[in-house]
């Protein structure tokens, strides 16, 4: 990131994002800012916490338990502060372990790991919020519901007691250019309108996860409430 500072690079970003609302005809305090800290070293994420970020991405259960426990007994005054979303793809047998230290769950790719999760909340007494994470590009290798599949389960899932389903999240095909995902995430907000037009889902259901480091201005100008930054934050990382 050219030698600038966690601080720096966030501020970059949220520059960005207000610049591409304001394009959009929208009130930037409409987007909020995930901060993926995939493979970012606890002493980062407390850096991070420091530059004023206050929602952290995990793709990984028990990574992410190491760094909230590090961010816990660093900053004891400010850890309720911060918000922990998964963004992953979870397994059922990490249901419970992930109920137990995310806010948000934003990669529920299927009915079944949606009941894991509502039996795994009502176990210690919680309503876990969720997204449904839709395959917008129909690729063969990526998890995720169809379009069609999620119009055919959104119901069933909304009704079950112990989560709160607020939103669908997408991650397009890789692309070079930005704009050749602009067509997905109109997608996805299209199919968010849809839901909401036939009453599939009640007034929670709103939230769009969509966007990331390259390509999270188009995404911000198609309609996405929650971005998921993590190069452009804190720079590039080991792949995997």
């Amino acid at each position: 990131m050219n030698g600038a500072s966690i601080a720096e690079n966030a501020r970059a970003v949220l520059a960005r994002v207000r610049d591409a609302a304001r394009r959009a005809g929208r009130d930037p305090a409409e987007v909020r800012l995930v901060a993926v800290t995939k493979a970012v070293t606890a002493d980062r994420v407390i850096e991070a916490v420091g530059a004023g970020l206050r929602v952290f991405g995990e793709n990984y259960v028990q990574e992410a338990a190491r760094k909230i426990a590090a961010v816990e007994a660093a900053l004891p005054d400010r850890a309720a502060e911060v918000a922990w979303h998964f963004i992953g793809k979870l397994q059922r047998n990490k249901a419970r372990a992930a109920v137990s230290a995310f806010e948000v769950i934003h990669s529920v790719d299927s009915p079944l790991l949606a009941s894991e999760i509502d039996k795994r909340a009502r176990a210690i007494g919680r309503t876990q919020k969720i997204l449904l994470e839709v395959n917008v590009g129909g690729e063969a290798t990526k998890a995720g519901f169809t379009p069609e599949a999620v119009l055919a389960e959104v119901q069933s899932i909304e009704a079950l007691p112990n989560v709160l389903l607020i939103g669908l999240m997408a991650v397009p095909p890789p692309e070079a250019d930005p704009e050749a995902s602009r067509p997905h995430f109109r997608a996805l907000r299209e199919l968010r309108d849809e839901i909401r037009r036939r009453g599939f889902a009640g007034e929670a259901f709103r939230d769009l996860s969509m966007g990331m480091s390259h390509d999270f201005e188009v995404a911000i100008e198609e309609g996405a409430t929650w971005i998921r930054v993590g190069t452009a934050i804190f720079g590039e990382r080991p792949p995997g």
